[in-house]
């Protein structure tokens, strides 16, 4: 499992869809936004949350056409099918492996670029622990959605309007995590929901890829 990790790591980087295109997508967004809605502080200071949170959830969609697809590309994929490592295992694995290169830079990039939008200092904390809750949430949900269009060509469209919407729950709570935590109010009940989506996620999302992937590679 760890050189299945470490492998899926490398070709992540080597690809392009790992640091670097995530990071970049996201400081964009967070430049830009500023310019459309206007320099007022207050606007920005309140709209900031949700703004972190939209261009998280897209950094980590950029690069979800690429989980899969290499290795169906060059026929890993029925190699690792037949290896003694279950299908489950596999997908668990890339989910992580998309997560460490796309999700966690984002996590600890959102409080810096946080700045740029005006982020109010109580909510620096509470951006990071709801990125840090609901990014695997993406990965995963992410990773299902790969599963299911891996064979079809240029089917990186289709991979987002399958996956876009097994996103709305994570974005709302984690943006309502941040947003309360920016204006001092209790953050319970959106974060146990968020956490909750992220291990429910975490559970059954890669029994759901496994099985998609089986019936692909039939």
């Amino acid at each position: 499992m760890i050189a299945l990790l470490m492998r899926d790591l490398r070709l992540a980087v080597r690809a392009g869809g790992g640091f670097g295109l995530g990071l970049a997508f996201f400081l964009i967004v967070t430049v830009l936004v500023p310019f459309g809605v206007g320099p007022e502080t207050g606007l920005l200071s309140k709209i900031a949350p949700g703004v972190l949170w939209i261009g998280a959830l897209l950094a980590c969609l950029l690069s979800l056409d690429r989980v899969l697809a290499l290795d169906w590309e060059d026929g890993s994929l029925d190699l690792l099918a037949t290896a003694p490592l279950p299908m489950e295992g596999i997908v668990t694995i890339k989910a992580l492996a998309h997560w460490i290169t796309t999700g966690l830079p984002l996590v600890i990039a959102a409080p810096v670029l946080g700045v740029l939008l005006n982020l109010p200092e109580t909510a620096f904390l509470w951006v990071f622990i709801s990125l840090l809750l609901g990014t695997p949430a993406l990965s995963v949900i992410g990773t299902f959605g790969a599963a299911l269009t891996v064979g079809l060509k240029r089917g990186g469209l289709l991979l987002s309007l399958l996956v876009l919407p097994l996103y709305v729950p994570t974005l709302i709570f984690g943006a309502e995590v941040a947003r309360r935590g920016a204006e001092g109010l209790a953050v319970q009940t959106p974060l146990l929901m968020l956490a909750g989506i992220s291990a429910g996620a975490l559970a059954l999302m890669p029994f759901a890829s496994a099985a998609v992937l089986r019936i692909n590679l039939r």
